[in-house]
């Protein structure tokens, strides 16, 4: 027989393997699983900035009711495999009470399900596409899902040039977020009136988009619509100037960032973006955040970095109100992961994005969104004017 210390031992081991009875630590550990590498991290280094710009401020202003927390990161990079690990060493490695991330709805998909499955809280910072609330309990996102904010492009396309009739779409058909946003982008120019006379599908890790170019030329459209990633969006938008074509040019949110400015350079001049979040949103943490951001950055901050700062945001003011009522220090993890959902359904926020709050499902309700076109000054720097 092996001595009880042995066994009490391996009960100890097996109990903080599974979770059970674990203490949590201090600092406070937050998860932030977002694309650090592959093309995605044009989007997940704006999303490291904006967390990073959260976890500074954030702590220095007493962190959770004075205790300090610390933002874990895992490279989630921009495929299903790479989110699926980074979330598993997050939950079972790092023992996070919570994850921001991952950058991709299609991450998302394949990722979430295992916090779910875990009880571990998740908000997507940037996962737009239709049905990742519904993924289960314990997701949720700061990300207005695309139904709402896409169809202000097409809107805004319209009140600049009256007169656009047909209109050609394009979108990365191995990325769900894209097949989902262009659904939108359709339904949106149908419902105004428009005619689809083409509609090309390619691949995020596409160079060379002649084809698609030139079914878009030979269609003779007034607009082009396109739902993909910034690398693959930018070369898009590029090869379809260099090939001719003159029309307005609407990008959805993969395109959202100035980390495109130097792939399509001047020629990204014009492009039409719908917004989620704008530097000129008046509310306090905004601004505080805005006037920050410049002084580090030298320019605006993107939506990318608000959406990451505002989910940090959200979880640290929910264990703030947890703290309140029970000290974290004597929380059990897992059962501090179970309060800390609940909490961030029912908190309201105010935040760079303005005011949000949640629905039962985890649904972001948020009121105000933005429509912006690139200007740019010279070949890679540009901004994005806001639009009335």
């Amino acid at each position: 027989m092996k001595p009880m210390g042995y066994v009490g031992a391996l009960i100890t081991a097996a109990l903080v393997a599974s979770g059970g009875a674990q203490k949590v630590e201090t600092p406070v550990k937050i998860g932030v699983a977002v694309a650090q590498t592959s093309n995605t991290a044009l989007l997940g280094q704006e999303q490291v900035i904006g967390a990073r710009f959260a976890e500074k401020y954030l702590n220095a202003r007493g962190g959770i009711n004075g205790t300090p927390f610390k933002l874990v990161f895992q490279d989630a990079a921009g495929d299903e495999n790479s989110a699926i690990n980074a979330f598993q060493n997050l939950i079972n490695k790092e023992r996070v009470v919570g994850i921001v991330g991952p950058t991709l709805s299609q991450q998302a998909f394949a990722a979430d399900p295992i916090a779910e499955r875990a009880k571990v809280p998740v908000l997507g910072p940037s996962n737009t596409a239709k049905g990742i609330p519904q993924i289960g309990d314990f997701i949720a996102r700061v990300s207005a899902p695309v139904a709402v904010v896409a169809p202000n492009a097409v809107r805004q396309a319209l009140k600049l040039d009256p007169k656009i009739k047909k209109a050609a779409v394009l979108y990365a058909q191995n990325d769900a977020f894209s097949v989902s946003e262009t659904g939108t982008f359709q339904e949106t120019a149908k419902a105004q009136g428009l005619t689809l006379a083409t509609v090309q599908k390619f691949q995020t890790t596409d160079t060379d988009f002649t084809t698609q170019v030139t079914a878009v030329l030979n269609a003779d459209v007034d607009l082009v619509i396109i739902s993909g990633l910034a690398a693959d969006g930018g070369n898009l938008v590029k090869q379809l100037r260099q090939l001719g074509y003159k029309g307005l040019i609407i990008g959805g949110n993969g395109l959202n960032t100035s980390n495109m400015f130097p792939v399509c350079q001047r020629l990204c001049d014009g492009v039409i973006i719908a917004q989620a979040y704008s530097p000129a949103q008046p509310s306090a943490a905004n601004q505080v955040f805005v006037k920050d951001y410049r002084a580090q950055y030298k320019k605006d901050p993107p939506q990318f970095a608000a959406q990451a700062y505002a989910g940090v945001q959200v979880m640290v003011e929910a264990l703030k109100v947890i703290d309140r009522k029970k000290k974290l220090s004597t929380w059990d993890l897992d059962d501090l992961r179970v309060a800390l959902n609940k909490q961030i359904l029912v908190g309201k926020y105010n935040t760079p994005l303005g005011p949000i709050s949640f629905d039962k499902e985890g649904e972001l309700n948020q009121r105000e969104f933005y429509v912006a076109q690139i200007r740019m000054k010279d070949a890679k720097t540009g901004s994005f004017v806001y639009l009335k």
